[in-house]
């Protein structure tokens, strides 16, 4: 079986997987649109850099849908693992780079799929999205879930149990995501909550998709899709390895 064919399989699985999965794939929804419809509606009031609190928040939420489903493609490692099927699958013919390659992309494309979902919603919302932007946002989705989804994978390599994977995850997403400037603009919040979302990949994330989608940005561009390709990179990089050096 050559690398690519490999890469190819796992990546198919982790998708057949999810698609199976129709609690998951239903309850994945929720989050998001509660946020965009509910908290966006109802602050609708609010005008922020010229836009209405929802148009503000849609790129936000569109960031937000890739967090939880790409971190969490990870505990597919735990559950094989739990079963006996990693062993079977890490003494096939193929390196754990092709496995981590292929377990990663399916986090990546599974991710994509709800944020790119939530995405269309703009074309039915009052956010000035045209199809340029939509794609140019799919690319930035992709760069982001990879690195979100190597995150997961990396935390998988290290732990044995789901219920510590859930409790790790748990304790990841919430600070990502609320320091990341969904919610708000960073612009005017306290300086010492500036200084640590800077640490945050997500909020260069949510940064760019934002400038993509309705042009406002407190960061310039350039600095933003740096950031999330080098987080990206160092991601798959460091996952490669912990997914080498992990016990089956």
């Amino acid at each position: 079986m050559s690398e690519l064919e490999a890469v190819y399989r796992i990546w198919l699985r982790e998708l057949i997987r999810y698609w199976r999965d129709k609690s998951r794939i239903v309850s994945s929804f929720v989050q998001p649109i509660l946020f965009l419809f509910v908290l966006g509606g109802g602050f609708s009031f609010v005008k922020l850099g010229g836009f209405n609190y929802q148009t503000f928040l849609f790129p936000g939420i569109v960031a937000m849908s890739l967090v939880g489903i790409s971190i969490s493609s990870g505990i597919s490692v735990i559950w094989d693992r739990e079963f006996g099927i990693l062993k079977e699958i890490l003494v096939a013919p193929v390196s754990r780079t092709a496995i981590f390659a292929g377990k990663a992309l399916g986090g990546c494309v599974t991710a994509l799929i709800q944020g790119a979902i939530v995405l269309l919603l703009g074309f039915f919302l009052n956010v000035p999205l045209t199809p340029s932007s939509f794609l140019l946002s799919l690319a930035l989705m992709v760069i982001v879930s990879l690195g979100l989804a190597s995150i997961g994978l990396i935390i998988a390599s290290l732990i044995e149990t789901i219920e510590s994977f859930g409790v790790i995850m748990n304790f990841l997403i919430f600070p990502l995501i609320f320091l990341s400037g969904a919610f708000y603009p960073l612009q005017e919040a306290p300086d010492w909550l500036r200084l640590v979302s800077c640490a945050n990949p997500l909020t260069y994330g949510v940064d760019a998709i934002r400038y993509v989608i309705i042009g406002a940005s407190g960061l310039p561009f350039s600095l933003s899709f740096t950031v999330i390709a080098l987080f990206s990179l160092v991601a798959i990089f460091v996952g490669g390895i912990a997914f080498n050096k992990q016990k089956s």
